[in-house]
């Protein structure tokens, strides 16, 4: 059975930064590709970043490129999202998945199919 469990969420000023964490267990989490996704009231879930199961490959998407940064230590089961210069647009729900596959090779188009509880990230502007 996949656990996720997400960590780090809180109130943040806008330009201010937040550091994400998702634990896993119950598969080896080293064979699958690992994303951090979010929902804003009223919007649909979107994912914003993806890492392949080597941490070789990373995916962001357009409004967090060149600020946000994925990365997974493998021997900790753990993957992180280092969000940096924060704005009110990046209040959401983050939520970490895991692929379903193992050894995908593009972690933006991942069969994501494991999701944790969530945790709030709030900026206010």
């Amino acid at each position: 059975q996949v656990q996720l469990v997400e960590s780090g969420g809180g109130l943040v000023q806008a330009g201010g930064s937040l550091r994400l964490s998702c634990a896993a267990s119950g598969r080896t989490f080293s064979s699958f590709s690992m994303g951090w996704f979010r929902q804003a009231p009223g919007k649909r879930r979107e994912l914003v970043a993806g890492i392949s199961w080597s941490g070789g490959l990373t995916y962001y998407s357009d409004p967090v490129q060149g600020r946000f940064t994925i990365s997974r230590d493998n021997a900790k089961n753990t993957v992180y999202l280092q969000m940096n210069s924060l704005k009110a647009d990046d209040t959401a729900v983050y939520y970490c998945a895991q692929d379903r596959l193992k050894y995908g090779l593009n972690p933006g188009r991942g069969e994501y199919e494991y999701w944790g509880q969530g945790t709030q990230v709030t900026v206010s502007s």
